[in-house]
């Protein structure tokens, strides 16, 4: 009778194990399993055991609320069914072999905090329903192939923090909308493809402490608003096409490079203003 019972209770745990999260959540994850090669995964999953004992994966109240599956050697695409996950906060995929392009419909991820899906392949463009996902915190997409202009509504994301899309081939201006993120303290769009000027709207972003651009297209002056950004510590503008007088005390930022690049690929170097506004004092 003991052994019985014993047997019981085990088989009773085992159930409770295997429905901890919902059939759709489970299958969106097999998915995800499937699609990046799971197979050849450096740490795998093994199917037949509960998803609570899956590397990588966070249960929270039998809801999947995230993935973390960095340098894990997911090669493949990100499946369409990823956003059926719809209670995950947090999705790291960084440094992994996926290619193929983000799923247009990331932006069912409502409760996304994190996106993190650097060091990887991923090509296309990113999507505009990423602009949907009001709480997102920390946007990282960098070393990927993404091309294409950043979503016009980005600005509709107040939570972001971290904008980190360095080393891809983004162009076209910077929309307006970007200078509406209050809450941004790091803004790194270096090597990459964008044109335009920098608004004067930048000083929009208060809370900003690190702005890099530096290896694109840009042109046109640098504003003299950049100095009166409190937090604004590190500042790398170099190798783009900007013109006129810089003030000194912008120079004095950290990572602060005067060289600049011409049409031709040319370098030179902007010129330092004694007057402590520089010589765009009269644009404000």
């Amino acid at each position: 009778m003991k052994n019985i019972i014993t047997l019981l209770l085990t088989t009773f745990f085992s159930i409770s194990l295997l429905a901890n999260i919902s059939n759709s959540e489970k299958n969106s994850l097999i998915k995800l399993y499937k699609s990046t090669n799971g197979s050849q995964w450096n740490i795998k999953w093994d199917l037949e055991k509960p998803v609570s004992t899956w590397y990588g994966v966070k249960i929270v109240n039998d809801k999947v609320v995230g993935i973390n599956l960095s340098n894990n050697n997911l090669v493949g695409t990100l499946p369409a069914e990823v956003s059926e996950l719809k209670n995950l906060e947090e999705l790291n995929l960084f440094k992994n072999q996926i290619s193929g392009a983000i799923p247009q419909n990331i932006g069912k991820l409502s409760n996304l905090k994190e996106l993190n899906l650097s060091f990887n392949k991923l090509s296309g463009t990113i999507p505009s329903s990423i602009c949907e996902i009001s709480h997102l915190n920390s946007l990282k997409l960098f070393m990927n192939q993404l091309s294409g202009e950043l979503p016009s509504k980005i600005g509709n994301l107040k939570e972001l923090e971290v904008v980190s899309l360095f080393n891809n081939e983004l162009s076209g201006e910077l929309p307006a909308s970007l200078y509406q993120l209050k809450n941004l303290k790091e803004l790194m769009l270096n090597s990459n493809k964008f044109s335009g000027k920098i608004s004067w709207n930048i000083e929009n972003l208060s809370a900003l402490e690190n702005l890099s651009l530096f290896d694109n297209n840009m042109h046109g002056n640098i504003p003299y608003v950049l100095v009166k950004m409190n937090n604004l510590k590190n500042v790398n503008l170099s190798y783009n096409s900007f013109s006129g007088a810089v003030s000194e005390a912008l120079v004095g930022k950290d990572d602060f490079n005067l060289t600049m690049r011409n049409d031709s690929g040319v370098s030179y170097q902007l010129e330092v203003s004694n007057n402590a506004k520089g010589v765009l004092a009269a644009e404000e």
